[in-house]
């Protein structure tokens, strides 16, 4: 007996509908946003963390071979500079009146990245003034788990997206795999890891990958943060929505479609999910392609509760006549008697609706069954 009474308590709120009702100024407010659900191609994703670095064939640095002393400059960090340009004046420390100079000049083409020479400081042959770049085309290296770069193949691509350019859409090409001794992604091109701990070097589990990026407009720069979504596979005919769309935790998840024929509301759909990516999940079950899925204001929908409108308001404004705050039809002995008495007599039309009769036979049963236990428990055994 005790499991028909939790039977019970667990079926009755389930006969409720999950709708949310606004009004047009709390849609507004909420600033919902739909689109619709649809069938296309669906990539499968590898997520990784990492970020842009000069190719290293292509880095030149400027030196003198003879020492002396900076009298003029021309260095500053971001100016692209010509082969042959001439960068820094340098003051021989030969005798003369005045002292020999000599200009020296830009190695090769590129972006002066870093500069470290000041008007009037001396210079020995084994001092770097600056270094340059040639950033036309960079490396984009990131690091994932071994077992999943097996995944990737040559010439896989991935889309990239900056923290510093959020609005760049980047797509990248897989050049090569590196060993990578720690989860630094600069471990992957070989650069100097003297300063790192050795807790660091411990992880053996890592693979480098490194993508090819054009970088046209001259505005990406080494050492740029960025998310990778690496494309391993494609699928036709998948159902998706947006990410943002989806909401409820991993054992309950759920999305919020627009109703078909109240205005202004709002049906919450239990949606069972497949593979997840960057910007899209697979739904498996629970939506019909053209259901409009709301992306912006999800989340917010579901604290909204019932809004600012009743469910009898919405369906009376969508279909014409009155209705139940159940939202079943009025009959017209309900019509009759409670259209005009309402102040009164307090009908609201609902109390012969099919929930309340259901609620009054489910009493009823429960009674007679609390009766019925009573009565067995209280007859005398047999000795």
């Amino acid at each position: 007996m005790k499991f028909f009474f939790v039977y019970l308590s667990l079926l009755l709120p389930a006969l409720a509908a999950e709708r949310v009702v606004l009004d047009d100024v709390a849609e507004k407010n909420l600033r919902i946003e739909t689109v619709a659900a649809e069938e296309g191609e669906f990539a499968k994703t590898l997520n990784a963390l990492g970020q842009l670095e000069a190719i290293p064939e292509k880095r030149a640095v400027l030196s003198s071979r003879i020492p002396g002393r900076i009298i003029e400059t021309n260095l500053a960090i971001g100016t692209y500079v010509e082969k042959g340009a001439q960068l820094v004046l340098l003051e021989s420390r030969q005798p003369g009146d005045p002292p020999p100079s000599v200009w020296l000049k830009a190695p090769a083409s590129g972006t002066i990245l870093s500069v470290n020479a000041v008007l009037g400081s001396p210079v020995e042959p084994d001092d770097m003034l600056c270094e340059i770049a040639d950033l036309s085309t960079m490396y984009a290296v990131a690091t994932v788990q071994q077992q999943r770069a097996g995944e990737i193949v040559q010439g896989t691509q991935a889309d990239l997206h900056l923290p510093l350019r959020p609005k760049d859409k980047l797509r990248s090409t897989l050049l090569k795999f590196t060993p990578c001794p720690c989860p630094d992604p600069s471990c992957a091109l070989g650069q100097n890891l003297s300063s790192r701990s050795e807790e660091d070097h411990a992880d053996s589990n890592s693979a480098g990958v490194v993508f090819s990026l054009k970088n046209p407009d001259n505005q990406l720069r080494p050492g740029m943060k960025a998310e990778f979504s690496i494309l391993l596979n494609k699928r036709a005919n998948v159902m998706s929505i947006p990410r943002e769309a989806l909401q409820g935790d991993g054992m309950a998840r759920f999305v919020f479609i627009r109703d078909y024929e109240l205005k202004h509301a709002f049906v919450k759909a239990p949606v069972t999910i497949g593979e997840i990516n960057a910007q899209r999940v697979e739904i498996l079950s629970g939506l019909f392609p053209g259901d409009e899925v709301v992306t912006r204001g999800s989340y917010a929908l579901s604290f909204a509760g019932k809004g600012s409108v009743s469910l009898k308001e919405a369906l009376d404004a969508a279909h014409g006549h009155p209705h139940n705050e159940d939202g079943t039809e009025m009959t017209k002995e309900q019509i009759a008697t409670g259209g005009h008495d309402h102040d009164h007599e307090h009908t609201d039309g609902s109390k012969n609706s099919p929930l309340v009769w259901f609620l009054a036979a489910a009493c009823a049963i429960l009674f007679i069954l609390l009766i019925l236990a009573t009565t067995v428990l209280r007859k005398p055994h047999n000795a």
